[in-house]
């Protein structure tokens, strides 16, 4: 694996600029990899890891472009907690490391750089320099991963009765006996509203 200035530097170019984020998305996936003993994960080891995360930040380009996980290798998988938090799953042990971001780390970050009058450079040096301990907790996790959900499977493809669009991975609602995507079976939660 490159050297953490290697890893924040394709970081930088994968989100497109430089942030605390960064740092602490790189720093993050590099504790969780080695707690898994993953040393090659865009490599020989890219089919051991999944990746779940709570937040859609900047670090979170930094996670995937660390871990080689992706939405589209389906070994990215984001849920939308607000929390600056990533857990780490190698598929072949079955182990898991949650690694949460702690929230005193801004603070600390002032207090060992006053001199530096922006926070974000301020965040930047800290989050370089400080412990893993310093900056995060870590929790041995279990996590199921639904064998529907993992990496390379193939689901089951139906058409929405209602919209006549297609639908991959069994995500459905079957309502009065009839398969509905979820758009249509609960159109109160969808995103978007048709304008025509």
């Amino acid at each position: 694996m490159e050297s953490f200035d290697e890893l924040l530097q394709k970081a930088e170019v994968a989100h497109g600029h430089m942030c605390p984020g960064q740092v602490l998305g790189v720093r993050m996936a590099l504790l969780g990899l080695k707690r898994l003993g993953i040393e090659n994960p865009r490599g020989t080891d890219r089919k051991r890891l999944v990746t779940y995360i709570e937040i859609d930040r900047c670090a979170t380009d930094a996670i995937g472009m660390v871990t080689g996980c992706r939405l589209g290798k389906r070994s990215l998988k984001f849920r939308d907690w607000g929390k600056m938090a990533a857990t780490f799953v190698d598929l072949t042990s079955g182990r898991g490391v949650r690694v949460v971001a702690l929230e005193d780390s801004r603070e600390l970050a002032q207090k060992l750089y006053p001199h530096i009058e922006s926070k974000s450079a301020q965040q930047m040096a800290a989050y370089r320099e400080l412990e893993d301990e310093q900056l995060f907790r870590e929790q041995s996790v279990q996590v199921v991963v639904d064998p529907r959900e993992l990496p390379g499977s193939k689901g089951e493809r139906f058409v929405c009765t209602r919209c006549g669009e297609g639908v991959n991975f069994g995500r459905f609602k079957e309502v009065d006996g009839k398969k509905l995507c979820l758009s249509c079976a609960r159109p109160e939660l969808s995103y978007w509203t048709p304008l025509d």
